[in-house]
């Protein structure tokens, strides 16, 4: 029997962002080892252009990020949730809904790239910043034995990895 994949809900207040790109992260290092899902409190509607630019560089198929509320993860028939991840401060400073089983929660905040004014270029330097944090925390996380950990040695691991370069 395998042993089931490792999910992950990766959220942010309008999931057009960091969240995005949490999601494609987690899901690029380890297929078959985790899934990775993305949300937000308030959804945006549509992924951020900066978002889709740096996935779109980055060689990962554009067409299956949507905005979403993080709703549909509170739902009977949501995927099932190992773990929580807030990227934002508003995120992780609301009350967020009950998702199915007790999924561990950590928050990685970010500043959010969306806000960076001055052009294309300056927005998508943001974005490669945020890419680049968000990668060495999903490194950080994967390279742990987190399988075979408790909750308690898990839930420590994440909140050393929140507070890593660039923590807001």
């Amino acid at each position: 029997m395998t042993k089931p994949v490792f999910s992950i809900l990766v959220l942010c207040t309008g999931n057009s962002a960091r969240s995005i790109l949490g999601e494609a992260i987690f899901n690029t290092l380890a297929p078959g080892r985790v899934q990775a899902f993305s949300a937000g409190s308030k959804p945006k509607g549509v992924p951020h252009p900066g978002a889709l630019r740096l996935l779109a560089r980055r060689g990962i198929d554009t067409t299956t990020f949507r905005s979403k509320s993080w709703l549909e993860f509170s739902a009977a028939d949501a995927p099932h949730i190992d773990l929580v991840i807030t990227v934002c401060g508003n995120a992780a400073g609301e009350a967020c809904p009950v998702f199915p089983g007790t999924p561990l929660r950590a928050h990685w905040g970010l500043p959010d790239p969306a806000d960076v004014e001055g052009g294309e270029a300056a927005e998508d330097a943001a974005f490669e910043e945020t890419w680049r944090w968000l990668t060495m925390r999903a490194q950080a996380l994967l390279a742990l034995p987190f399988e075979t950990m408790d909750r308690a040695e898990i839930q420590a691991k994440l909140a050393e990895i929140g507070q890593m370069e660039g923590a807001a």
